[in-house]
């Protein structure tokens, strides 16, 4: 009787777990994330809804530099992948991503992408190995959750270094844009405000007159010959007036 006690009570302790093991499983969504409205980007196995930049059919010429390996999107060191975008589009959303890079890497991820602007095709949340000597002179508004070269994000961002894991939110909606890292609000900024007008004015972007504007547009990873992983890259649409903080 107590050894069918102790296998009842392992059981129970097993089934009990299953649902927290099910939630930590990479590139899933958890029932209430389908039910507030999340989609994945990324499903672990391949890059099904990822095209090429500047290349209009669906996969089209997607370079070997981007590979998926053991549940994880890879960018591979040296080998040309090219920019790659989501074949959807959007307008207001919430993404969500988790990221690492190698020692002294740089990548990042682009939002309000448009292949119309190829010279600055979106805004781009800065990915960086911030730690590392060979960033260190560069100013604030090009680390990590930066608005890249326009806008910095603040000091204490609860950044991780290279070789660990990152997650970053991106949060848009209407002119309203937030930066997240690891739960902190890196930035806030408000599309075509004075603010960011003055910024990009004193950026290299300052020759796009509609850069800094709102517009419906894809999302962008970009390959900058490092070597980075994503994985649980995930969005949901939005149609709020005002930024929830919280996810729900």
């Amino acid at each position: 009787m107590k050894q069918i006690k102790l296998l009842i009570s392992a059981l129970l302790a097993v089934m009990l777990t299953l649902p927290l093991l099910a939630a930590d499983q990479p590139n899933t969504l958890t029932e209430k994330e389908k039910a507030a409205g999340w989609q994945l980007l990324f499903n672990g196995k391949d890059l099904t809804g990822w095209r090429a930049y500047k290349t209009p059919e669906a996969n089209g010429r997607i370079g070997e530099g981007w590979t998926v390996e053991d549940g994880l999107l890879k960018k591979r060191a040296g080998v040309k992948g090219g920019d790659i975008i989501t074949e959807q589009q959007f307008n207001d959303f919430e993404l969500s991503w988790e990221w690492r890079i190698a020692p002294e890497g740089n990548n990042g991820v682009k939002y309000l992408v448009t292949e119309a602007r190829p010279g600055a095709p979106g805004h781009e949340y800065q990915m960086l190995d911030d730690t590392s000597a060979k960033w260190a002179k560069l100013p604030a508004k090009d680390k990590t959750a930066a608005f890249y070269q326009v806008l910095a994000p603040v000091e204490d961002k609860g950044y991780k270094p290279a070789g660990e894991w990152n997650q970053s939110r991106i949060l848009v909606t209407g002119n309203y844009v937030e930066h997240w890292l690891n739960g902190k609000k890196a930035l806030e900024y408000e599309l075509g405000s004075d603010a960011v007008k003055a910024a990009i004015a004193a950026s290299k972007f300052k020759k796009y007159p509609d850069f800094g504007q709102k517009l419906k547009g894809h999302i962008m990873l970009t390959d900058h010959n490092d070597e980075a992983w994503f994985r649980n890259v995930k969005l949901r649409e939005r149609s709020e007036n005002k930024v929830n903080n919280q996810t729900k």
